[in-house]
């Protein structure tokens, strides 16, 4: 299980470096909201980290990560839901949650590799 659990939370650090690099520095919504190619890259890797959260939380559902159900909720929203997303609330996921997400991510991470 531990493997598991350290190859879920590397799939979660990835995919957030991927919409970091995917969306630059400057991170300027209209370069996102204009820009259908990026739109369909970044909600690939929020899917992606959505249910490697959800696998961490079956495997592990003690594990401390804030707003997991939510997380989960939104990758659920964006695969099912998907005519009903709007950039705006992508965007928002990007940069008011991914931060936090990172961080946790790397500190479980860190952890797992002193264990």
């Amino acid at each position: 299980m531990h493997s598991k659990t350290k190859k879920l939370l590397q799939d979660i650090v990835f995919s957030i470096e991927n919409i970091e690099t995917y969306i630059g520095n400057e991170k300027k919504f209209e370069n996102y909201n204009t820009n259908p190619m990026l739109q369909d890259a970044v909600e690939r890797n929020l899917e992606i980290i959505g249910e490697a959260v959800n696998k961490l939380l079956n495997l592990q559902p003690d594990i401390v990560i804030t707003n997991s159900r939510r997380i989960v909720d939104t990758r659920n929203k964006i695969i099912h839901g998907y005519d009903e997303i709007e950039n705006t609330q992508i965007w928002a996921v990007i940069i008011n949650h991914l931060p936090l997400l990172y961080k946790e991510s790397n500190i479980l991470l860190n952890l797992l590799n002193e264990a």
